[in-house]
């Protein structure tokens, strides 16, 4: 029996924990001498007369991290070659000349391709701040998508997810969440009514910054299908090893959360106190925070080459440590403060993180 066939456990993994369905959706039915874990199916060509018939339709492999996944936002899912190629399919939704809302401060890829897309005159874009509920709703009026991250990459910004996402409906369009920071165990945003929930897979569903892939998730049949046939058509698909090691990866998502999580709520009361840092941003909850360094954007960058642990990178969600100054990258926004390093907390002993920060951020005023 196939990963993505219904197996013994699966009407009663819907009422399970968060934890419990990480672990077991998306694999073989339990039976004699089956694996424990869905294998790698290296296959271009299946025999024909089933569903799949050729490797860009479907692959055992992808089908089990999908179950995963969809199971645990609540939804039908579809794996991407990468992130990146996730938004650009949702985006494809949009008709000629069509209007998109998006955050102003929002993940700097999603950014980039609604700029490049509003200047072949693709489509129109309104960037928004998310935090002024009134104005987006006011933007969402003759909208034909509204796109929305909370927290914002790397602004740390929390959106009103459940006021945004109806009046986006009530003007008729759709509404996307990109919920790779939050993940399904912190947030679950198709039960705010979204239309569309987009993840870089290559974040925390993978969690080791191995794995490059991007996923969407829905609950209209109708979206799955028409976004489907787009990822069949431009052949935006995963490969199944990337597909086998996001699904070991999400495996211990709430392992890695939680711990994570701690580790940033830590971090960020004690980065307070600290007379280098002149703001912590974190909103509560999971394993980003940001700050703005006191002395400007020279001591940011100083700060990013000063530790032993902390690993100067982009990306993030990783089970290490990584941090960097977003505004290196000439496309980020100007509305990101210049001084702004965004942390993305890893896993290890929060006292071994706290001392490498430390140590470089009492340099930096010595």
């Amino acid at each position: 029996m196939t990963a993505d066939a219904p197996d013994h456990l699966t009407d009663h993994l819907a009422a399970m924990g968060a934890g419990t369905r990480a672990v077991h959706l998306g694999r073989p039915a339990h039976e004699p001498d089956q694996p424990l874990n869905e294998p790698i199916t290296p296959a271009s060509t299946f025999v024909a007369g089933g569903d799949r018939e050729y490797g860009r339709y479907g692959n055992p492999t992808w089908a089990a991290f999908e179950t995963a996944l969809g199971g645990l936002e609540g939804g039908r899912a579809l794996a991407f070659s990468s992130g990146l190629a996730a938004v650009a399919t949702v985006l494809d939704l949009v008709g000629h000349g069509a209007k998109v809302v998006a955050p102003r401060n929002c993940y700097n890829g999603t950014i980039l391709q609604l700029a490049d897309l509003e200047a072949r005159g693709r489509l129109r874009t309104e960037l928004v701040d998310v935090t002024d509920t009134d104005a987006v709703v006011k933007a969402c009026d003759d909208a034909a998508l509204v796109w929305l991250e909370s927290p914002t990459n790397p602004a740390l910004e929390i959106a009103d997810l459940p006021t945004i996402i109806a009046a986006a409906h009530e003007a008729g369009a759709y509404a996307v969440v990109d919920n790779t920071f939050a993940t399904p165990l912190l947030q679950r945003p198709l039960e705010s009514d979204a239309d569309l929930v987009v993840h870089s897979v290559t974040k925390y569903l993978a969690g080791h910054s191995d794995v490059l892939m991007g996923a969407v998730v829905t609950r209209d049949d109708e979206l799955f299908s028409v976004l489907k046939g787009r990822r069949d058509l431009i052949g935006a698909v995963p490969g199944t090893f990337e597909a086998y090691l996001a699904l070991r990866g999400l495996r211990t998502l709430h392992l890695r959360v939680e711990r994570a999580q701690a580790n940033a709520t830590e971090l960020a009361r004690r980065l307070a106190e600290h007379p280098a840092v002149g703001e912590v941003r974190y909103p509560g909850f999971g394993g980003i925070v940001a700050i703005v360094l006191a002395q400007g954007a020279m001591a940011a960058d100083l700060l990013t080459h000063k530790t032993r642990l902390w690993v100067h990178a982009t990306s993030l969600g990783g089970v290490e440590s990584t941090f960097e100054r977003r505004r290196r990258w000439k496309s980020e926004p100007a509305t990101i403060p210049d001084a702004l390093v965004r942390l993305s907390v890893g896993v290890e002993d929060v006292d071994d993180l706290w001392e490498d920060l430390r140590v470089a951020l009492d340099d930096l005023v010595g």
